[in-house]
């Protein structure tokens, strides 16, 4: 039986779920569910807080986890991304007292309070740069004005709540963050099931089937806009002068394709979405 880890709570955890049922997977039953048992796919979840993941597939305990990959990089686990979920997207910043810095070769001797204190070592180590890291878990946007820190460096999704610490963002990105599967070498073969399922997933929420009639004539200019994965179907009509095609088309080109194969003569162009898919 399969074991995964799944975000219990947080920005992580509704569309780990989501993404789950829409992979064919039992869900999360309730808010107070610790463990899911899923018979029919032989699969047994885990609901874990999303910090602690890496470190419990990394030691081998469960197959395979949702978690982030900034937490991911911090918890100098053993487990690996295996694939990035596309969603959960947020940036690791330093920010601090407007004017007080300007770049990140300023915080030299300075103090700088996270809850990532594994990844921001291994960052200030790569850039040469010795600062005293203050370890704090959640949020840590007081600690400049309680006197504990000089900056700080957080996962940032929108900034507001640093703007309304008064607090504003300086340097480069530290790291672009995201949620993530991971597994280890060990255990990514026992999980292969579950990767093709979340890819398949994932392709299912970027493209749609698009089907269309194009005069044979006009056949290689209407397949230009529409190649498709590999190559579209083409079947020829009763008419033999003309032809019906179907591809897929990536969701955010579909007016835009749409607009094409009109130019070209393209009649009766349908959309169908996808509800899952193997690629």
């Amino acid at each position: 039986m399969l074991r995964i880890a799944v975000p219990n709570k947080g920005m992580l955890s509704q569309t780990a779920n989501e993404m789950l049922l829409e992979a064919g997977y039992r869900g999360r039953r309730n808010d107070r569910e610790l463990v899911g048992f899923d018979p029919e796919n032989e699969v047994e979840f885990f609901y874990i807080r999303p910090r602690d993941i890496a470190t419990y597939v990394g030691e081998g305990v469960l197959d395979a986890g949702i978690t982030g990959r900034d937490m991911l990089l911090d918890s100098a686990s053993k487990a690996q991304e295996i694939r990035a979920l596309d969603f959960g997207e947020s940036t690791f910043r330093f920010a601090a007292r407007p004017g007080v810095f300007e770049r990140v070769e300023d915080l030299a001797g300075k103090r700088i309070a996270t809850s990532y204190t594994g990844l921001l070592d291994t960052y200030f180590a790569e850039k040469g740069i010795e600062a005293e890291l203050v370890k704090l878990d959640g949020a840590v946007e007081s600690s400049i004005q309680l006197g504990v820190a000089d900056a700080i460096a957080d996962v940032v999704s929108t900034g507001t709540t640093l703007r309304q610490a008064g607090l504003e963002i300086f340097g480069p990105v530290i790291l672009e963050s995201t949620a993530v599967l991971i597994s280890t070498p060990e255990k990514v073969e026992h999980a292969q099931t579950l990767i093709k399922r979340l890819e398949g997933v994932l392709v299912a929420r970027r493209y749609s089937v698009m089907d269309y009639d194009i005069p044979a004539d006009r056949l290689q200019e209407a397949m230009a806009f529409t190649p498709g994965f590999q190559s579209p179907t083409v079947s020829q009509l009763h008419d033999e002068n003309w032809y019906a095609v179907r591809s897929l088309v990536p969701n955010s080109d579909l007016n835009q394709v749409m607009d094409q194969l009109s130019s070209v003569g393209a009649r009766a162009i349908l959309v169908t979405a996808l509800q899952a898919a193997r690629m």
